[in-house]
């Protein structure tokens, strides 16, 4: 049987989005307080009664945060048009090296937008 867990981090990273015209707000550089949002999908283990340990999760992403984290994304290699999109897909494939059993990143840019890859 496999359990579902949750895990949200959160980073403060600045961006602009390329590609858009002048007038739109988002080609200009602006912030934002990133919710990550990474679910991993697998069984119980029967010695240590849980699935994975959330303290050893955060101990994994951290370097990978630390590169996002107060940093103008659009600097950081594969990012240069930062769209939670790309965020998102950045993280994933970059998390998943480190966490086998990581089915889903999403990516909360403001309290009432979000998306998540892969679906």
């Amino acid at each position: 049987m496999n359990f579902q867990l949750k895990q949200q981090f959160q980073i403060e990273s600045a961006r602009f989005l390329t590609g858009l015209p002048a007038t739109h707000p988002c080609s200009n550089m602006h912030g934002h307080s990133f919710v990550i949002l990474l679910t991993l999908v697998g069984p119980l283990d029967p010695i240590k009664g849980w699935v994975q340990d959330y303290h050893e999760i955060s101990t994994l992403m951290k370097p990978l945060l630390d590169q996002l984290d107060h940093k103008v994304l659009n600097h950081v290699p594969g990012l240069e048009n930062p769209t939670s999109e790309k965020l998102a897909v950045w993280i994933y494939d970059h998390a998943k090296k480190m966490i086998p059993i990581l089915t889903q990143v999403t990516i909360k840019e403001t309290p009432l937008t979000e998306c998540s890859y892969p679906v």
